[in-house]
């Protein structure tokens, strides 16, 4: 389909629009401005008594940005850059609707998922912002975030972000799953999702430092050496030289681009503590091949 952000934000409004009517009529709230005319959206959204989340409003905001420009311009060339912002707001339009007008009216079950015939290229989807976007979208893109903090940009209810995870699984296991935002699960899930980057007290031991703690707590005359047998054993980096040296376990390390070195976690540590102190894990770790 084509003009997907054209079609997306128009009808969006016209529906948004609708629902915000009738949630004011049904309380006997005048909406109309001095010419006799209902109110738009924007200034619906505005009203102290809207009872609608910020991050709703948030996300309307931003799509009512990319209505504007729509209508003298073709955006098509960067749908993929706003679908976070177009999940989001079909989200909030069913939780917005249950919530004012009662569950019954869900479209979860007739709607529940989007239904695609091209598999993922996971490739394409880590590469997706290298391509070449014309200049009058970026301009639409960063008037999108003027004036919004990182919280406001974190709020799932603003943008909708999926965390993919690739598992070995049998047949009879999905790869997805789906959790509660209010779970435990959830709530881990988010935290992953607000942490826009890798931040250093994430990963704080070099090598020298991680070998120095082995050897303090478990008392083994653990080296360097037996250092690189144990993150070759366990695929946690790639080998000096490689092509991607950015592709480690994340869990245990990460490489930094601007001094071209590895640092490691408190998880590793605790993984190798463990290792080491296993008489039988050890020895076996000291004959790994490197």
């Amino acid at each position: 389909m084509c003009f997907k952000t054209e079609v997306f934000t128009m009808l969006a409004n016209v529906a948004w629009t609708y629902l915000l009517h009738e949630f004011f009529e049904r309380k006997k709230v005048k909406i109309v401005n001095k010419n006799g005319m209902s109110l738009f959206l924007s200034e619906m959204i505005e009203r102290h008594d809207c009872p609608l989340s910020k991050g709703m409003k948030d996300n309307l905001r931003a799509l009512k940005v990319l209505r504007d420009d729509v209508e003298h311009k073709l955006l098509g060339r960067a749908d993929k850059k706003w679908l976070g912002l177009f999940q989001a707001c079909c989200l909030n339009f069913d939780k917005a609707m249950c919530d004012l007008f009662g569950k019954s009216l869900s479209l979860s079950h007739e709607l529940s998922f989007a239904l695609q015939f091209t598999k993922l290229n996971l490739e394409q989807l880590t590469t997706l912002n290298r391509y070449e976007i014309p200049a009058h979208i970026d301009a639409v893109d960063a008037r999108l975030a003027e004036g919004m903090t990182e919280d406001q940009m974190a709020d799932l209810e603003y943008q909708f972000r999926v965390v993919y995870t690739l598992d070995a699984v049998t047949k009879s296991r999905a790869h997805f799953q789906f959790v509660q935002p209010d779970s435990a699960e959830g709530k881990d899930i988010r935290n992953v999702l607000v942490q826009h980057k890798l931040a250093d007290h994430l990963y704080p031991h070099k090598a020298g430092a991680v070998v120095a703690l082995i050897q303090q707590r478990t008392g083994q005359a653990f080296s360097l050496r037996n250092h690189t047998q144990a993150w070759r054993k366990f695929d946690v980096r790639p080998r000096k030289g490689a092509a991607q040296p950015e592709n480690t376990n994340r869990e245990y390390c990460v490489y930094h681009t601007a001094h071209g070195d590895y640092t490691f976690s408190d998880q590793w540590v605790q993984l190798l503590q463990s290792e080491v102190n296993d008489p039988q894990k050890f020895e076996a770790l000291k004959a790994f091949k490197i």
